[in-house]
């Protein structure tokens, strides 16, 4: 018998909430506290718990390093986008009433891309980080 049955058991119950709940976070984010900071390290953890009881090569596999890179750029570039494309739109840099002919609609819309954007990168570089620490040997692993 397995001895970390419960373990593994609350984790399959667990992580489906707490990825529910980042979501809630990230797109309430622009009217409640919140956001794609606080979103990203919810998912972040949902992945590190995942890893921590079934194991890293196992999140690996589910998760490539390379895939986790290649997300951290496009939330940073997302974001960068989202500035730009307000600039091109001729105003200032983040200013979203200029993105659409109706500034609320706007707002609303620069503001989610936004959050995006933050949380993906934020949740990324989280578990890049994750990654780099957990698949690290200890010296007496590698014989030194």
């Amino acid at each position: 018998m397995n001895p970390h049955i419960v373990l593994r058991v609350g984790a399959k119950l667990l992580i489906p909430v707490i990825v529910l709940f980042g979501l809630y976070v990230q797109f309430h984010g622009e009217y409640s506290p919140g956001g794609g900071f606080q979103a990203g390290i919810i998912f972040a953890a949902a992945l590190i718990l995942y890893a921590l009881i079934f194991g890293l090569e196992t999140v690996q596999r589910a998760v490539p390093p390379g895939a986790v890179h290649a997300l951290a750029g496009l939330g940073a570039l997302l974001y960068m986008s989202i500035g730009i494309w307000s600039m091109l739109a001729g105003g200032n840099f983040l200013e979203y009433k200029v993105l659409l002919a109706d500034a609320q609609r706007a707002e609303i819309l620069g503001i989610i891309l936004i959050e995006l954007g933050v949380g993906v990168t934020v949740a990324t570089v989280a578990i890049t980080l994750f990654y780099s620490f957990a698949g690290r040997m200890r010296p007496e692993q590698d014989g030194g």
